[in-house]
């Protein structure tokens, strides 16, 4: 094969890894939406990308860090289980629904701050700097406020890096005991049918969210991780998107 036909080969396949799935870009088109989305599958090479360049860029994790965090709080024992109450603090707060005792269940399903705080502050930064070391979880650091490096510290990951994380929890090849990977799996179940099952978390920092996490169906496991800039009321887009893109890709 001539230089010439070489070169305009990797020219054509350079491209299309660029190129946007269509049918996500319609998607993030039609709701009005600037971020990224990537689908992929666990034991093949298949991959839908919105917007490539924004996959590999890192930002804050917010609420998305209560998975790692969830693992880490169960491994260190300052929780014991899903069933334990955390006890409220009796401040008001403007989520209604924080406003009273929680459970691990209720706190990643209502994404309970001040519940991962009270951990944080047990846990410590030593520890967290450890268990990011250990997980590779984005750039493992933390920040100068060890109960807010996950809303505003220092710490950052990328859509590519959400899947990464997401295919080693499934795997269970993360450096945590079975018991609390299992435990963790259960209370991220936000969808069950006879069809599927979905796993996933929400984030928001009053700017960037997130929706990632991953749906088991037939012999099939598709993970997904959306950022995306979004105001407080846009945020039913994080969700719709990722299921408008997952019926789309006949998934669900």
């Amino acid at each position: 094969m001539s230089y010439i036909k070489i070169t305009i080969l990797l020219l054509i396949i350079f491209t299309s890894s660029l190129a946007n799935d269509i049918d996500l870009e319609k998607i993030f088109k039609e709701s009005k939406i600037n971020g990224t989305l990537v689908v992929s599958e666990l034991t093949s090479n298949k991959r839908y990308i919105y917007n490539k360049t924004r996959t590999e860029k890192r930002f804050l994790p917010a609420s998305t860090f209560k998975i790692p965090n969830t693992l880490i709080s169960l491994e260190k024992e300052v929780i014991k289980d899903e069933y334990e109450i955390i006890k409220w603090d009796g401040k008001v707060r403007a989520y209604e629904p924080w406003n009273k005792d929680q459970n691990l269940q209720s706190a990643i399903s209502i994404s309970c701050v001040w519940c991962y705080q009270i951990f944080a502050k047990k846990i410590g930064n030593e520890s967290y700097l450890e268990y990011l070391k250990k997980m590779n979880y984005g750039n493992k650091l933390t920040g100068s406020d060890i109960s807010t490096f996950w809303l505003e510290g220092n710490l950052k990951i990328s859509a590519n890096e959400q899947i990464d994380f997401l295919k080693k929890l499934y795997q269970n090849d993360l450096p945590f005991s079975q018991r609390n990977i299992d435990i963790t799996k259960k209370i991220l179940i936000t969808d069950s049918t006879t069809e599927y099952i979905i796993r996933a978390k929400s984030g928001w920092t009053g700017k960037l969210g997130w929706y990632v996490g991953y749906v088991e169906i037939k012999d099939k496991v598709w993970f997904f991780a959306l950022n995306a800039d979004i105001q407080k009321e846009q945020l039913k887009y994080r969700k719709e998107i990722v299921m408008d893109a997952l019926k789309i890709k006949n998934i669900l």
